[in-house]
Formats: structure tokens, sequence, C-alpha cells
């Protein structure tokens, strides 16, 4: 079994859900030398997410952050945490929501994703800056 591991630090997006997918596939050429494996991808902060989702209609992702921004809106009364503005506390509470961890099948020296998937970075602060990934591609 071979295990490859690279960070991958990904330029600052603005507050949404934007496709990385194909960031992380240049990233990772000996993906290709794979018949059968698994891709984890971990995101190294508290305050954006990961997650895999629609990759054709951009609405969807408009979508995403408007439904993530009513569950967890900002300003809320009942928040304690506030020192790093309006935005840090519902930012963990959405990063918490999606998770930081996804893995994904790889087959035939590609990701084995359905046909409208796609790996999504989440970003959930208005100014959140670059954010660094773990890529860990283990099989054979």
């Amino acid at each position: 079994m071979a295990v490859f591991q690279r960070f991958l630090t990904l330029p600052p997006f603005p507050r949404g859900f934007h496709l990385v997918t194909h960031s992380i596939l240049k990233h990772l050429p000996e993906l290709e030398e794979l018949r059968a494996g698994v891709l984890h991808i971990h995101i190294l902060h508290t305050s954006a997410s990961l997650t895999i989702n629609e990759n054709a209609d951009p609405d969807v992702r408009r979508d995403m952050e408007t439904i993530f921004n009513r569950l967890v809106p900002e300003n809320h009364p009942d928040y304690v945490h506030t020192l790093e503005g309006s935005d840090d506390m519902p930012a963990h509470a959405k990063a918490s929501l999606l998770g930081n961890s996804i893995s994904v099948p790889v087959g035939q020296g590609q990701l084995i994703l359905g046909t409208w998937q796609g790996v999504y970075l989440c970003e959930h602060r208005n100014k959140g800056g670059p954010r660094q990934l773990c890529l860990t591609l283990m099989g054979e």
C-alpha cells in the first residue's frame, strides 16, 4: 500500500461555498498511480469546513450559503463568543455542522465522485484568509 500526504494552502475565498476539486487534483499527481484507495481531506481551521455537493449549477452554492445563514444567524443575542466579530461564532457552528474532514474513494487513478459531485471549501467568515488542507492519499 502506498501513502502520500501533502498540504495544500488555498487562497482566500469570499464567504460562501466554493468548488476546490480541481485544486486538490492538481496537487496530487500520485492519484493517477492508484487503482484503488481513498483520499482523506482535512481542513486545519475551525471557521471553515468541507463537504461534497453539486458541482454544476452555481445556484446550489448560493442556496447553501442562504440556508446556513438562516440556520445559524449572526448577532444572535445568546452568543457569548463575540470578540472576533459577528461572523466568528456562527462560522464555528457552521463548521461543526458540516465537519472538518471528508473521505473520497479512489478508483483507476481518479476520485470516485458522482457525475454532479464536487468538493466544496465552505468559507464561513467574511474574511477568512488562506485555508490549509491536509491531503492524505492511500491505496495501491
